[in-house]
């Protein structure tokens, strides 16, 4: 890939979480008054992330531990994934006020004799598993099924509903396409199709019984349930794109990105809204009433893998928190 679509979709997943964590749980008046007009919001001096990169971080060292020991299969990512999310918890950098889903799942993780299965968190459809589910739409190598069974796996360890792993699945693909050149202009109705060809399809390699935790019928009703989600706020997005509503809150036609469906699609609002240009993209997803960083960490996750690394100013991109980590990870995989 030669314009560096991995380390683009690093960087920019890194740096929208930087750009949106001082926005975070305020007002779109009131961020206006604290950092100016959205179209001008600079990166903050210390380009501190939040538990989204940390996390994608865990991820991506797990999933490059899992592949360089031979074919990627669900107990082969499974082990390194447990070590590294119980290494997050205990980690004293694990102060950025991450969610309650994944500190209560990541300590039960901690205790080797527990099945993944019972350390999910069956009924949180919170965002923070597709928020760090990147790395496995950039991995070479990995054909569909590992793709969507290995994104679907690194949700269901901490947010085992089924609507986050949908949205996990769907936000890996999203990032996977435009890595690969598909253009912006046609990639809301590939996830569509892609969504409703998988609706009823219950992974059992890697999903195990989980589903069972659950009050549905069957293991397709179970996942069936989250795709229905996910393609109900796909139409919405759908509309969004159409009315190119800049101005406006993206939060008002997608949600405010606090649960899974909802980062994605504002997430990608925000991209689809300014494909070619990827600091306003990224702006404007910071400048939200919502979740700001989260929706701006996906937004320069789709962003950077949509055109390489060569889209982040070099200021912005030298001074981001855990760059090392970053561009490790990324100049691995482009290569």
């Amino acid at each position: 890939m030669p314009k560096q679509s991995a380390t683009g979709a690093l960087l920019g997943l890194a740096l929208g979480d930087a750009l949106g964590f001082p926005a975070e749980f305020k007002t779109v008046p009131s961020i206006l008054s604290a950092f100016g007009p959205w179209r001008e919001m600079e990166l903050p001096e210390r380009a501190l992330v939040s538990d989204d990169t940390q996390m994608t971080l865990a991820l991506g060292r797990a999933l490059r531990t899992a592949m360089e020991r031979g074919y990627l299969a669900p107990n082969r990512l499974e082990r390194p994934l447990r070590e590294e999310f119980a290494d997050w918890y205990h980690s004293p950098e694990n102060n950025r006020a991450p969610g309650n889903t994944c500190l209560t799942a990541c300590a039960l993780l901690d205790d080797e004799g527990r099945r993944w299965q019972d350390a999910s968190q069956i009924g949180s459809k919170g965002c923070g598993a597709n928020m760090r589910v990147a790395p496995i739409g950039l991995a070479p190598g990995l054909d569909d099924e590992q793709r969507a069974g290995a994104a679907q796996l690194q949700s269901a360890l901490t947010h085992g509903h089924p609507t986050a792993l949908a949205a996990s699945d769907l936000t890996a693909r999203a990032v996977h396409l435009l890595a690969r050149g598909t253009d912006p202009a046609g990639l809301v109705g590939q996830l569509r199709s892609y969504a409703l060809d998988n609706r009823t399809r219950y992974d059992h390699t890697w999903l195990g019984d989980l589903w069972t935790r659950s009050q549905d019928p069957s293991p397709e009703h179970f996942i069936a349930r989250g795709w229905d989600e996910c393609l109900a706020v796909l139409g919405r997005l759908q509309e969004a794109v159409r009315s190119g509503s800049v101005e406006t809150d993206p939060c008002l036609a997608t949600g405010e990105g606090w649960i899974a469906e909802e980062a994605l699609a504002t997430g990608l609002l925000c991209f689809l809204l300014f494909p070619d240009e990827p600091v306003t993209a990224l702006r404007r997803a910071a400048c939200t009433a919502g979740d700001s960083d989260s929706i701006a960490c996906l937004t320069g996750a789709f962003a950077g893998a949509w055109l390489g690394a060569d889209a982040w100013p070099a200021d912005w991109s030298e001074r981001i928190e855990y760059r090392d980590g970053l561009l490790a990870l990324g100049s691995l995989w482009d290569a």
